[in-house]
């Protein structure tokens, strides 16, 4: 098997497949220590990248130019690495069961490349048993290696989070696995050299699976409970930050607050390990109670719009609502699994007229993905609604006069604050009509 010292040595390179929020500052960070393959199926990821090009903004263009990567998106510049790193993403369909065409797809192209000696390596969100149970037989079949013979496997779990220059690859601890001892070893010093914040030997390659898999279902739980708990204090007349704020007094309250819950990884995670726990006849009830708390928050959100529009005089069909943000957060382009579709497609489901800015977001994305066409700032006109639902920074410099000015209504303007981003004493003296989650 391939050494670290080889690696070192430059001997031979490192390969991360998938080029993304993911792969994309892995393989940067690596190539300051290795040789580094990039490999992409997206030619046009790659030319981008080529050129200095980061659409994901994860990679400061300094640190991109700076990258001695050599970018590829022929397959067969895989079989020159003797480690290889998967970061491809692991979605769900619409059934809300775990896509594998990703993983999947990636490991028979790893597969039919890989050479003996080398150790692939998942770091894509999977439920424990994906790598071993899914990923070793599609590249034992299409390589005709043996793992544990001709080659290894390990997992490393991702940790990244778009958008966040504080929380980056260098600076949270690695957890690392491996399928023995002198795998794990490889890779600890192998992320060790990028991960400033040190590295975590997993007992087992399920271990590592389970453990990424729980870290965003925790979170998921907790933003639910904050959720139900907005959904019961709107009933009481209660604003839920404010009670929020009273109750973060205590030195072990946690500090979640609720909203629109999408996104690669905490949306989504969750049902990879209720899939493998139905799969086992098992039924995960307060997993699942989460999940459905916070798939219901869109609905939630457009039907107390539809109320405060009711109580107003204004009409509900061929109302003009205006929403801001599309991406699954703030500051970032990422429409993966956004949650705002659910408030779009509910408000056209009572026949709204919807109006969508993002000041992130691509919009041949938006339109591929959701078959959303953004609108600029200045066609937000003659609206009877404005919901905020991601706090991107430049939604920050709108003069609230401005904003006044987008309503038909000037004596009633509406604004549904998804996110708390306004200040509400301050939108009470200019004249709005405020609600927030």
């Amino acid at each position: 098997m391939i050494t670290f010292e080889d690696l070192k040595n430059r001997k031979a390179p490192v390969a991360v497949v998938g080029l993304g929020y993911v792969g994309l500052p892995l393989a940067v960070a690596l190539s300051r220590h290795f040789d580094v393959i990039g490999f992409d199926i997206s030619q046009g990821r790659i030319r981008e990248l080529e050129k200095g090009v980061d659409r994901t903004n994860e990679v400061l263009p300094a640190d991109l130019k700076a990258a001695n990567v050599r970018y590829t998106h022929a397959p067969e510049d895989l079989a020159q690495a003797r480690v290889i790193l998967v970061a491809v993403p692991t979605p769900i369909d619409a059934h809300r069961s775990p896509d594998l065409r990703p993983v999947r797809g990636a490991s028979v192209t790893v597969g039919k490349n890989l050479q003996p000696g080398t150790v692939v390596v998942y770091e894509s969100t999977v439920y424990p048993g994906l790598t071993e149970e899914i990923c070793v037989p599609l590249l034992e079949e299409h390589s005709g290696l043996t793992c544990g013979k001709d080659f290894k496997v390990g997992y490393s779990p991702e940790r990244i989070n778009p958008g966040d220059r504080q929380h980056t690859l260098e600076t949270i601890m690695k957890v690392v696995s491996g399928q023995d001892k002198t795998t794990t070893d490889l890779l600890a010093d192998l992320y060790s050299s990028v991960v400033k914040a040190g590295v975590f030997r997993a007992a087992s390659i399920k271990t590592a699976e389970a453990a990424k898999v729980i870290e965003n279902t925790q979170r998921d739980l907790n933003i639910a409970l904050m959720n139900e708990l907005a959904m019961i204090f709107d009933r009481m007349g209660i604003d839920t930050l404010e009670v929020l704020e009273a109750a973060g007094t205590k030195w072990n309250f946690l500090p979640f607050r609720p909203g629109l819950v999408g996104g690669h990884c905490i949306g989504v995670d969750p049902y990879y390990l209720t899939f493998k726990a139905q799969s086992l006849g098992l039924h995960p009830k307060v997993i699942l109670a989460g999940r459905e708390t916070n798939d219901s928050v869109g609905k939630f959100i457009v039907e107390t719009a539809i109320k405060w529009l009711i109580k107003t005089d204004h009409k509900i069909k061929g109302a003009r609502v205006g929403v801001l943000g599309l991406t699954f957060k703030e500051n970032v382009p990422d429409l993966r699994n956004t949650k705002v579709v659910d408030v779009v497609n509910e408000f056209e489901d009572y026949g709204a007229q919807v109006l969508v800015h993002d000041a992130m977001a691509d919009p041949n994305e938006a339109r591929h993905e959701y078959d959303i066409t953004l609108s600029d700032l200045d066609e937000l006109r003659d609206l009877d609604c404005l919901v905020l639902c991601v706090s991107h920074e430049a939604y920050a410099k709108l003069p609230l006069a401005e904003i006044k000015s987008w309503f038909s209504d000037q004596q009633n303007p509406l604004i549904i604050d998804v996110k708390g981003f306004f200040d509400p004493r301050e939108m009470e003296a200019e004249g709005f009509l405020y609600w927030r989650l």
